[in-house]
């Protein structure tokens, strides 16, 4: 006979055999689906995953495509804009009608390696990174850490504007380019390695070309006050405060802040130049990061279009998007004397963005440039349709580009805006060819 309890512990054993045999064979068929489903879909497929966002798959292939432009269309012009000299590598996303319906990467991140562009390539965003500092201020204001309209005196920054200004000019009057100041005010010193803080510091002894709050005048050193704003009044970095605010609730997990977020990507444009090849990365103006700080994949910058289009309400309200794209100031045109400028009407700016009219509808974006990279944005709020593109060289193609697209959604007349026979190799306006738009 057995001892007392020897075959209690026998069927308790035979039981747990079982519930790992079943336990195991769960695994294998979760595994399994999932290896499925990766296969299909890939781990870049997946877009707007995030806080309770239906996933969309990203449509880098032909038969992917889809909505009312004809893509294929589009792309053959993107692949003839590609040839020309002045390119090296490019990415390029569509949202039409709120949806994302055409992603395609178009040359090398780099002449030397020959890594081909795709949607998991890291770009520099450049000046576009304005938009969103612009963007998380307003949000902030909204939640209450600090009013649009506090002067920047109330603030412990570094900024030092001459006269009254320090005063009297508000944190919107500063996100919407009025301070008075030259434009680009010493945007050089920066280049040359100066601190930000102290080149702030030094712009209370210069001339005010109007008083502030009265005219637009493009900035990015004094811009970048902002960042010490947020950092006071939120009690954290300003790049953390974006990764927490926004790119991690808008399932941006590609985008970064700062030089090292760039380089340590797997797959990152390294930056051209047309006449000179390869250029080495500079690292000046990340040192403005709401000014200039910004690299992402071109997904992310649809998920950040998409956003801007009002699609994302449960992290960017109404109210918020409103302070952001609504016009204070007129400026001049974009894109100096490049043909798209003559069409772009009543060009105006909000916070850290731009508005303009073409032919008709009203857009809203904005685009930027450093050395060896180059960004845009454009949509129309109503049809929330739009096109970004991100570039690794000082060409400046895209920028034309982007009226063919609209005429394309707008079904209008085709007209040759690449002029790729014609155009010349650079643009001689300083926010698109030289320092950041």
């Amino acid at each position: 006979m057995p001892e007392f309890g020897e075959s209690s512990i026998w069927e308790k054993w035979r039981r747990l055999k079982w519930l790992i045999v079943a336990g195991l064979s769960g695994l294998i068929l979760i595994a399994s689906v999932l290896t499925l489903w990766l296969g299909r879909t890939g781990p870049k497929a997946i877009f707007a995953a995030a806080s309770g966002q239906t996933a969309e798959a990203v449509p880098e292939a032909p038969e992917a495509w889809h909505g009312d432009i004809d893509y294929k269309t589009l792309d053959a012009r993107l692949n003839a804009m590609m040839a020309d000299r002045s390119m090296e590598g490019l990415a390029v996303a569509v949202v039409e009608k709120g949806r994302l319906s055409f992603v395609r990467g178009y040359g090398f991140t780099s002449a030397r390696d020959g890594e081909r562009v795709d949607a998991r390539t890291v770009f520099r965003w450049a000046s576009l990174s304005k938009t969103v500092s612009a963007t998380l201020s307003a949000r902030l204001a909204a939640d209450g850490v600090f009013s649009l309209q506090d002067p920047l005196e109330t603030f412990h920054t570094s900024l030092r504007l001459p006269g009254d200004a320090q005063r009297d000019l508000t944190v919107e009057q500063l996100l919407s380019q009025r301070t008075g100041l030259g434009k680009n005010a010493y945007d050089g010193q920066l280049e040359d390695g100066v601190d930000p803080a102290r080149i702030r510091s030094s712009f209370g002894a210069l001339k005010p070309v109007c008083p502030p709050g009265t005219c637009h005048s493009y900035q990015n050193i004094a811009y970048d006050t902002i960042s010490e704003i947020i950092a006071e009044k939120t009690g954290q970095p300003y790049a953390e405060v974006v990764r927490r605010r926004l790119f991690g609730p808008l399932g941006m997990t590609g985008a970064s802040i700062g030089e090292a977020g760039l380089t340590s990507a797997a797959h990152w444009a390294k930056p051209h130049n047309r006449s000179r090849g390869t250029l080495e990365l500079s690292e000046a103006y990340y040192r403005v990061p709401a000014a200039a700080g910004v690299n992402s994949t071109i997904v992310d910058l649809a998920l950040w279009m998409k956003a801007q289009m009002g699609l994302r309400q449960d992290v960017l309200s109404p109210s918020v998007l409103d302070d952001v794209q609504r016009s204070r100031v007129a400026t001049g045109r974009p894109y100096g004397r490049l043909n798209i400028a003559r069409e772009l009407k009543s060009p105006g700016y909000g916070l850290g963005m731009r508005s303009f009219t073409y032919k008709g509808h009203h857009l809203i974006g904005h685009s930027g440039g450093v050395s060896g990279y180059r960004s845009t944005m454009m949509f129309d709020p109503e049809t929330k349709t739009g096109i970004v593109m991100l570039w690794n060289s000082d060409g400046n193609l895209p920028f034309r580009f982007q009226a063919e697209f609209f005429d394309r959604a707008y079904k209008l007349p085709f007209t040759d805006w690449l002029e790729l026979d014609t155009a010349a190799p650079s643009s001689s306006d300083a926010e698109v060819s030289g320092s950041p738009d």
